[in-house]
């Protein structure tokens, strides 16, 4: 949101009330509350008639502050707020003289300046990270549209931003005007399903708006030097979270809001989908599952879309008893295959469904302020919304969902939760702008709720579209409504990195596009991408997405990606137990994985899966892509060639192929079953080590498919002597020399010949294997 005119001026109708200075600063145990007159004060006479407002610095962890300014302070503060985790026993200590009022947290330092204009200035190690100007701060008086706050932090050269959510315009935000307002935009224009008021920078810091409203950020576009965000009402809240690393700017933030819960080992295989609008019955899905055994393409999980419910009916939690029959016996029979089932659901209640006049009797659907429940045509005929500020509500909504899980189903498909209206009246008094975006929140963890309380713990799992700050809690998260195209692969990309850097720790797509039917050569290469995500999942709005639909080859590409996921489970779930503990996300954008090297800061068509592998997806028909190498020799894993960095690379590759690049001095843990993602991780493993440099040390650790720690190795190299070390229990195993095809003595295991290095073979009582390398 915009409030002036160019440099000089402000916008018609807009006044703004600016600090000039500091009247006065109170020091009360680790807070520090500061008196900002609007106006200089030069005699008593410029004390009346004029704003001041409050500027109070806290911390609620180290290298953690928050500012929070008010400008009048009756103002009703409703709800809902965020809920977050504070630490009371966070190393706070302020510091008041002539000069500044400073507060410091950690190694985070925020000063504001008592002399001259006014001033805020955050450093941290004696380095300058941001601040805010005589300009920077402001109460606005908006005519015919009301009062809103204001601040402005300032962006140094070449300073870049990245965040706000899952938004799938450009991946660095510079020059972009966001508001943080959830709506279902598809993935194509500026709108976003989970919009997220944190953004961090390149300069290891973030920034984290402290409300759940319409926040508006203006990231160098109003002024070219600053992020300006702005909130409407007297109070604004804000954090500054300190790295210096952007990986510990997240571990802090999620610390601050939350992280992600673990999803379960079958959820990281491969889903398959009835699709949208498709014509489905048993018989369909039954067909579709056969053929995906009789093709050999492993299947961890099979989603029903909206059409298992009657139309007009979403939603009732009822099955079409015309094409389901018997639900019970049907699910039992996918269960028998090894199979998981998950249902889509939304939180929106036809007027058609029984529960319609069940829900409106009790008072369980969203109300107008005359008492009537509100009620629209768009998406279910004369749909009401449930509200899930009423606990009996949430409860009632759980029960229904409760009788789908006693039948068998698995897992739910979250859907919408952006289109929520503002005239309402919410059970709990809340202000239904600010419930607009909170919604999802409180619809997904009523879901999850139920999952992990029927399921237990790391057992829930949902497919949710729409989210605000905290639904990371929640996972799993997908991208939402994309064509069938290219250009939509890529957008798909952008937003799921930048919803990485925004807390989430998993992330997930409609392989293929979701609108329209993907040509046979952007199927292959989406497969490539989706089976290379956290979570892969086959699904389409018009039509189906089974392989042999497209081609021949499209099936072998599917199996052999599938494969290769199932193969990667043990350094994939130990991926998403990094996410769980410190809110690291399991595809990363490289900027966060590199953020010394300049060239990739503006890198959006590759990412960091996990912390060792490079994935470059091929966005194009004549099967050349071009991604970008940080230093050191890499190793493509399916061929076993060198890449050596840093540099540009490009390349061809067939469809069952793309840049898919070890880490230089890094050791990736294969497992031993390729059909299915949960097993038993460690029994007859592989450690692949690849470029391992003299001097290099590496841990690998091996987690069990419930997500604790099975056993650990210590890789390490010294001269021409490679070592692995175990602690813990595992099966046999085995290390991997990629690219090196001669060694010398052996020691602990025996050596085995391969095409992509020596294999040294140990048996499961065996702790230690030393190879010298020839």
């Amino acid at each position: 949101m915009k409030f002036t005119n160019g440099y000089w001026l402000k916008r018609e109708g807009v006044t703004v009330h600016h600090p000039a200075g500091v009247d006065a600063v109170e020091a009360a145990g680790d807070r520090l509350t500061v008196y900002a007159p609007c106006r200089p004060i030069r005699h008593r006479g410029d004390t009346l008639d004029g704003a001041v407002l409050t500027v109070a610095l806290w911390s609620p962890a180290a290298d953690v502050i928050g500012v929070r300014v008010t400008h009048q302070a009756g103002a009703p503060d409703p709800e809902p707020h965020f809920a977050l985790s504070i630490d009371a026993d966070a190393p706070v200590r302020t510091q008041v003289d002539g000069a500044a009022a400073t507060l410091t947290s950690g190694r985070l330092s925020a000063s504001i300046s008592r002399a001259g204009s006014w001033s805020v200035n955050f450093e941290a190690e004696g380095r300058a990270l941001t601040g805010s100007g005589p300009r920077g701060l402001g109460a606005v008086d908006y005519a015919g549209q009301g009062r809103f706050m204001h601040e402005q932090l300032g962006l140094s050269v070449g300073e870049l931003v990245y965040g706000l959510g899952e938004r799938f315009s450009q991946f660095v935000k510079n020059g972009q005007v966001i508001d943080i307002w959830n709506e279902d935009g598809g993935t194509s224009s500026e709108q976003a399903y989970k919009n997220i008021p944190f953004y961090l920078t390149n300069r290891g810091y973030g920034v984290f708006v402290n409300d759940p409203g319409r926040v508006s950020f203006e990231v160098a576009s109003e002024n070219v030097s600053a992020v300006q965000f702005s909130v409407p009402g007297q109070t604004l809240e804000y954090f500054v979270i300190y790295g210096p690393t952007p990986k510990e700017v997240l571990r802090k933030y999620t610390a601050l809001t939350g992280r992600p819960a673990l999803p379960p080992a079958w959820s990281f295989g491969l889903w398959l989908s009835t699709s949208f609008t498709t014509q489905y019955d048993e018989a369909t899905i039954t067909s579709f599952i056969q053929g995906m055994a009789d093709r050999a393409l492993p299947l961890s999980v099979f989603h029903f879309d909206c059409f298992w419910m009657k139309q007009f009916h979403w939603c009732d939690f009822c099955w079409d008893a015309e094409a389901f029959p018997d639900p019970a016996a049907m699910l039992a029979r996918l269960h028998a295959r090894g199979l998981k089932v998950c249902v889509w659901i939304n939180p929106y209640i036809a007027q058609r469904s029984g529960l319609f006049a069940e829900g409106a009797r009790a008072g369980y659907l969203l109300k107008r302020a005359d008492g009537s429940v509100w009620q629209t045509d768009k998406w279910q005929a004369g749909m009401g919304i449930v509200d899930f500020t009423n606990p009996a509500a949430r409860s009632w909504f759980q029960e229904k969902l409760g009788a789908l899980l006693d039948q068998g189903v698995d897992a739910f498909k979250t859907d919408f939760g952006e289109r929520i209206p503002t005239d309402v009246v919410y059970h709990d008094g809340s202000d239904p702008v600010r419930m607009h975006n909170t919604y999802p929140l409180l619809y997904n963890q009523t879901v999850f709720d139920l999952l992990q309380a029927r399921r237990g713990v790391g057992e829930a799992v949902l497919f949710a579209r729409s989210a605000t700050t905290g639904g990371q809690r929640y996972p799993v998260h997908w991208g939402g409504d994309c064509e069938s195209t290219f250009e939509a692969m890529a957008q798909s990309l952008r937003g799921g990195l930048s919803l990485g850097l925004s807390g989430f720790g998993f992330w997930s797509h409609d392989i293929g596009g979701f609108e329209g039917l993907p040509p046979a050569a952007l199927y292959k290469r989406w497969l490539a991408f989706g089976l290379l995500s956290s979570h892969s999942r086959l699904h389409g709005s018009s039509s189906y997405r089974v392989p042999w639909l497209f081609d021949d080859e499209s099936v072998d590409v599917l199996r052999a990606f599938t494969q290769l996921k199932c193969r990667l489970m043990p350094y994939l779930f130990e991926a998403a137990r990094e996410a769980q503990a410190e809110g690291v996300p399991v595809m990363r954008a490289m900027p966060l994985e590199f953020p010394g090297d300049p060239a990739c800061e503006g890198l959006d068509r590759q990412y960091m899966l996990g912390g060792s592998l490079l994935v470059a997806p091929v966005f194009s028909y004549d099967n050349t892509v071009s991604y970008y190498v940080p230093a050191g020799r890499w190793t493509h894993i399916l061929s076993g060639q060198s890449v050596s960095g840093p540099g540009w690379a490009t390349e061809t590759h067939a469809f069952d192929s793309l840049p898919l690049l070890a880490r230089p001095n890094s050791v990736i843990a294969f497992g031993a079953e390729s059909e299915r993602p949960d097993y038993d991780y460690g029994a007859d493993l592989t450690l692949r080590a690849y470029a391992l440099e003299d001097g290099a040390s590496v841990t690998v650790v091996i987690p069990t498919p419930q997500g604790k720690e099975a056993a650990r190795f210590v890789v390490s190299r010294s001269g021409r002597t490679v070592t692995a070390q175990r602690t813990g229990a595992t099966g046999s195993w085995g290390l991997q020399l990629v690219n090196v095809p001669n060694v010398g003595d052996v020691q602990g295991g025996v050596l085995r010949p391969e095409r992509l290095g020596a294999l040294v073979s140990a048996s499961a009582d065996t702790d230690r294997v030393t190879v010298t390398v020839a």
